[in-house]
């Protein structure tokens, strides 16, 4: 198999995985008014972005790879940055912070679907379609959260 389709799959799993990270970051700490629609929809956010953590982490499997799996390889493959823990972000601010990485994923996403079908791995193209679905389903959502 590809050893650039392997590398994409494993910054796509870094990427996943500092989403979901990043989603619980503002489902633990958002605050102030529709407080409860925020937590929740982070919540979801979340769900969503993790669910996407081991089919990821399977495929890299599947063709012959190793999976990541430290923080420093998730660092420093993601294609989103982890939320800067130093830095206070009101709803708003989370929102518009998980709405860029979102975007950011659906690009990469969409290279990665190039990658696979330049490759002539199907299987892949397929499954990093149907995350770019979930990727733009949830930009969607923050999208109409920021108005």
């Amino acid at each position: 198999m590809s050893h650039a389709v392997l590398d994409h799959l494993n910054a796509q799993l870094a990427t996943a995985w500092v989403l979901s990270f990043n989603a619980k970051r503002y489902h633990w700490n958002v605050s102030g008014p529709h407080f409860r629609d925020y937590h929740l929809r982070f919540d979801d956010l979340h769900a969503a972005v993790d669910g996407l953590v081991d089919e990821l982490a399977e495929r890299v499997r599947m063709l012959g790879g190793t999976p990541i799996h430290t923080p420093a390889q998730m660092e420093q493959l993601s294609q989103v940055k982890p939320s800067d823990p130093s830095v206070q972000l009101d709803a708003k601010a989370m929102v518009r912070e998980a709405l860029a990485g979102e975007e950011a994923a659906i690009g990469f996403t969409h290279k990665g679907i190039e990658l696979a079908n330049t490759a002539g791995d199907p299987g892949t193209a397929d499954l990093l379609t149907r995350f770019v679905q979930v990727h733009q389903k949830e930009a969607w959502f923050l999208r109409a959260m920021v108005g």
